[in-house]
């Protein structure tokens, strides 16, 4: 572990408190992130909504390329 900190103890010395509690701050984060998440993707099918303005449109000039791409163009 980072430091010398045990990685599978239940119970941590007191010099290693902090790190604990840096380490359970980032998985709360890391969790809240994750519930964020399914709830956006969950809204999206939910809702179906429109799409307003399509980002694919044939005129940009990535489609007057050949696909693949030349290796050498």
């Amino acid at each position: 572990g980072l430091s010398g900190m045990p990685r599978r103890y239940s119970d941590y010395p007191d010099a290693y408190t902090s790190w604990n509690v840096v380490s359970s701050i980032g998985s709360t984060i890391s969790f809240i992130g994750v519930l964020m998440l399914i709830y956006i993707i969950w809204e999206a099918f939910i809702t179906q909504r429109l799409v307003i303005f399509s980002n694919q449109m044939p005129t940009s000039i990535e489609w007057f390329q050949k696909f693949p791409p030349a290796e050498h163009s």
